[in-house]
């Protein structure tokens, strides 16, 4: 093994990822499918909600994950906003924390008719895909917020320039 001064995974200079960085926001998690079936899940937080008749909610999702081959078959998901005491969590999520047996092993969850949902979330959203766009090298996930629960947001999982922070 030899020892290098410089960085093990170099990331090029993006001047785009460096200002997505900036802006930061809240770690969410999607979920969708069912988990006896492979339910998949990715951590998102380039995320907005528009307010309407009716409500949406946009999503940047990673086109190559397992996430978005199960919203193209089941067109629905779990939308949950994660707290300081996800992180863990959030990382096995997004694939950059081991998960033995998987992700949804780490936390208890509960089958709904929109895909898993955190047992422990104060705030989600139960979603159907509207559209699915590919935008720059993401999808953007348009979905109709078909049922919502606001909870307390006592210590939100925020994430910004690549590091969480309450």
């Amino acid at each position: 093994m030899t020892i290098h001064s410089t960085h093990p995974f170099p990331t090029p200079e993006d001047p785009v990822r460096r200002l997505r960085g900036r802006l930061g926001g809240a770690v969410s998690l999607w979920t969708s499918g069912a988990i006896e079936e492979g339910a998949a899940g990715l951590t998102v937080s380039s995320l907005m909600v528009a307010s309407g008749e009716p409500a949406r909610v946009l999503g940047l999702v990673d086109p190559d994950s397992d996430l978005a081959d199960a919203l193209a078959v089941t067109g629905r998901a779990v939308v949950q906003l994660l707290s300081w005491r996800h992180r863990d969590l959030a990382e096995a999520f997004a694939g950059t924390a081991p998960a033995p047996g998987g992700a949804f092993r780490l936390a208890a969850f509960e089958e709904t008719r929109w895909g898993p949902r955190l047992a422990d979330a104060a705030t989600w959203a139960g979603v159907a895909v509207e559209s699915a766009t590919e935008t720059g090298w993401s999808v953007l996930v348009t979905a109709i917020i078909e049922e919502l629960h606001v909870g307390a947001d006592d210590e939100p999982l925020l994430h910004r320039r690549g590091r969480y922070s309450r």
